[in-house]
């Protein structure tokens, strides 16, 4: 019984045919391979052989060495139940879905920014915000992004 799913092998032999194809567009060939990529790393064969290998004692080390990862990396792909690798990796998509850039119209400077103008370091910043003698406010946006923002033309109490 073949250990691959039908589409890691449909994938497969989209690759093997594009490889004997002299003619096949550069294009089609790397969505071919990255589809194939993909297909095998969401592949159940993956996580089952993952189990197999946990089960015959082999440590998270050699798994992630074998996958070309560090184990940290095959831990979060890999460990648990199939439902909490799919809340891991839910959470995961999530994360990677939002913006990854700073939004530029947030009000104040943030923590670098303010450690720049006033020659001093971050450090020095969050102590200043601590001990109450400047004033900053953490804004979270719609999306559960929060920044740190510090108003360093105001004294501590907002006026």
């Amino acid at each position: 019984m073949p250990y691959l799913s039908a589409s890691s092998r449909a994938a497969l032999e989209r690759v093997l045919a594009g490889d004997l194809d002299d003619g096949t567009d550069a294009l089609q060939r790397l969505r071919d391979i990255r589809a194939l990529l993909v297909a095998l790393d969401q592949d159940p064969a993956t996580l089952q052989a993952v189990r197999e290998a946990l089960g015959g004692g082999t440590g998270w080390d050699e798994i992630a060495a074998a996958a070309g990862l560090k184990p940290a990396a095959a831990k979060w792909r890999w460990q648990g139940t199939d439902a909490e690798i799919a809340e891991r990796h839910e959470a995961g998509r999530k994360r990677s879905a939002r913006p990854s850039s700073v939004p530029t119209d947030l009000p104040g400077l943030s923590v670098a920014e303010a450690a720049a103008q006033l020659g001093v370091s971050a450090q020095a910043i969050y102590l200043r915000v601590t001990r109450g003698t400047l004033r900053a406010e953490t804004i979270e946006l719609p999306d559960g992004r929060s920044y740190k923002r510090v108003f360093p033309d105001e004294d501590a109490t907002g006026s």
